[in-house]
């Protein structure tokens, strides 16, 4: 697509993207500060390379990409491991909703990551596969045993601590 101008372009990627790169961020941080912050740096990184895409997917794909390593930086950060979590107020529909986001905020990242695009972007495994730059039985795996620990800890019932 061609855009008249770098405002014009941000502009529309932010509007296509963002509600993605949110939640993506919040699945991998558990934390909204920390998943705006991702937003905002995803988004300055994609105003500075102005990178050119082969087509639609592949412009998502980046986004995510660009995503998933900006979180796996905030999460290695010695910021991150020497402070204390405050309780986030999240406000649900249902319980059921509120149960199922606890249970995959309890997941390892590498379970969350995949849960999230399997389930919430709706990529297959294939797909998720390229994105991760992982094997595509890796990914199955990872879905297989992230649903089995999902199910054991909604089973055993959910504490939001």
């Amino acid at each position: 697509m061609v855009y008249t101008n770098k405002n014009d372009y941000l502009e529309k990627m932010i509007e296509k993207y963002s509600n993605m790169v949110y939640r993506l961020a919040m699945a991998r941080t558990g934390n909204i500060e920390n998943s705006e912050d991702i937003y905002q740096e995803v988004f300055l990184r994609l105003a500075k390379k102005m990178p050119e895409f082969e087509s639609e997917e592949h412009e998502k794909a980046w986004l995510i990409r660009v995503t998933i390593n900006c979180s796996k930086n905030l999460l290695n950060s010695a910021f991150l491991r020497h402070r204390a979590d405050i309780d986030e107020n999240i406000t649900f529909e249902t319980q059921e909703r509120h149960d199922v986001y606890y249970a995959v905020q309890k997941l390892p990242l590498k379970y969350k990551t995949v849960i999230y695009l399997y389930y919430y972007e709706s990529y297959s495994i294939k797909e998720i596969s390229k994105i991760l730059h992982t094997n595509e039985n890796t990914i199955k795996t990872r879905l297989s045993r992230a649903r089995k620990e999902l199910e054991r800890i909604i089973e055993g019932g959910i504490s939001n601590e």
